[in-house]
């Protein structure tokens, strides 16, 4: 049994990253049949309700944890951000390359929670920072030294980056602007304000799309990511944001692509070309480098 807090952290974010592989996946399957703004709207409608089911029967939401609700509009936004490019970019770019491009989140996240809550990095934490980030560029450019000096990445990635760093922001945001309230009570009022910004936003595509008539892969996608990937995983991210930097933290996300590939390969999907594996590698050296201690 894991008895420290930093260990229960450090297993709520190694499952995070099974679990956020799964919607690459799945999200890729999905992408062509319906609109981003659609499908997460309706994810995370399904979400806070089940969400909400759970706080309820645990004794509600104190009227103190109330105050202040610019926070939760603040962090909902940020996700709501992250997930409608995720998707978008889902359209035209591989699964394992948008994952690569999420493993670029623990660069920024340093970055940020050096100017939120000043903290620091040694030089073992830049070095793990830059080997993830040169394998996630690697994937990203598809093992094409010629694309990389050309700087040339997909639509689909570049779109994702922009998600990527609401993402990285929202890490250092979480332990910033909590009050002491539970991580369910604050999750709930995160995903209350995420679907409300969704919904204002795409309600246009929410009205347009013929959800009686969407194929089976997007039901699925929508049930995966409402309780794996949106409700599950957030908890998750915030359980472990109030216990480890933000840093350590972010680099689990050098894991996703691992998993993704093995998610590719469990829904019958071809494999990356073996040269991308070198990337890979380089991603889980920087994970151990950033995990160890001192």
């Amino acid at each position: 049994m894991i008895r420290t807090d930093a260990g229960r952290g450090h297993l709520a974010m190694l499952v995070f990253s099974a679990v956020v592989a799964g919607s690459f996946s799945l999200g890729a399957m999905a992408a062509p049949h319906i609109a981003p703004a659609a499908l997460n709207a309706g994810r995370f409608l399904l979400a806070t309700t089940v969400l909400g089911i759970v706080v309820a029967a645990r004794g509600g939401v104190p009227r103190w944890a109330l105050a202040s609700p610019w926070r939760y509009l603040l962090i909902g936004t940020l996700m709501a951000i992250y997930f409608l490019l995720m998707f978008e970019g889902l359209k035209t770019a591989e699964p394992v390359s948008m994952s690569a491009v999420f493993t670029l989140t623990p660069v920024m996240a340093a970055g940020f929670g050096w100017l939120l809550m000043r903290q620091r990095m040694s030089r073992r934490i830049a070095l793990g920072l830059t080997i993830g980030a040169a394998g996630a560029l690697w994937v990203i450019f598809r093992a094409d030294l010629a694309a990389l000096l050309r700087f040339a990445p997909g639509r689909g990635e570049m779109i994702f980056f922009v998600g990527c760093t609401a993402h990285a922001v929202y890490a250092p945001l979480v332990p910033r602007l909590n009050r002491g309230e539970p991580g369910l009570v604050f999750t709930l009022g995160t995903m209350v304000a995420g679907t409300l910004v969704l919904v204002l936003w795409g309600w246009r595509d929410i009205l347009a799309t013929d959800w009686a008539g969407l194929p089976t892969i997007v039901w699925v996608t929508i049930l995966y990511t409402t309780v794996a990937a949106t409700a599950l995983s957030t908890v998750l991210l915030q359980f472990a944001a109030m216990r480890l930097p933000s840093a350590k933290v972010m680099a689990y996300t050098y894991l996703i692509p691992s998993w993704v590939i093995l998610w590719e390969l469990g829904l019958g999907r071809s494999a990356p070309p073996a040269l991308i594996l070198v990337g890979i590698a380089m991603s889980v050296l920087a994970v151990l480098l950033l995990l160890r201690d001192g």
